[in-house]
């Protein structure tokens, strides 16, 4: 049974940073690519940020690029979304995802991901 745990969410003041971390367990890591996205109250879910399996391919969202780093440890099976000068538009739950891929091929969209963690917050306050 595939998990996929995130941590690291809380609130935090405009300009501040957070760690989300996302550790994977029930699935051979290393043939996913990992993505971030996150969903905002009455705002459909939004990409953040993808890495392939590799790590040597990664996207982000429009958004996110020169604030937000993806980064992935095969050998932990661990995920990690580094987010500095957060903003309150930020604000919204942090989704995990996992996509099984064949290649260095990494998704930007939902329907890409085949297995989901359950989320974890995040506030950003001015």
């Amino acid at each position: 049974q595939v998990q996929l745990v995130e941590s690291g969410g809380g609130s935090v003041q405009a300009g501040g940073s957070l760690r989300l971390s996302c550790a994977a367990s029930g699935l051979s890591f290393s043939t996913h690519a990992m993505g971030w996205f996150r969903q905002a109250p009455r705002k459909e879910r939004e990409f953040v940020a993808a890495v392939s399996r590799s790590g040597k391919n990664i996207y982000y969202g429009d958004s996110m690029e020169g604030r937000f780093t993806i980064s992935r440890d095969n050998a932990t099976n661990t995920v990690y979304l580094q987010m500095n000068s957060l903003k309150p538009d930020d604000t919204a739950v942090y989704y995990c995802a996992a996509e099984f891929v064949w290649g260095d091929y990494v998704g930007t969209t939902s329907r890409s991901y085949d297995d989901w963690g359950q989320g974890t917050q995040v506030t950003v306050f001015s």
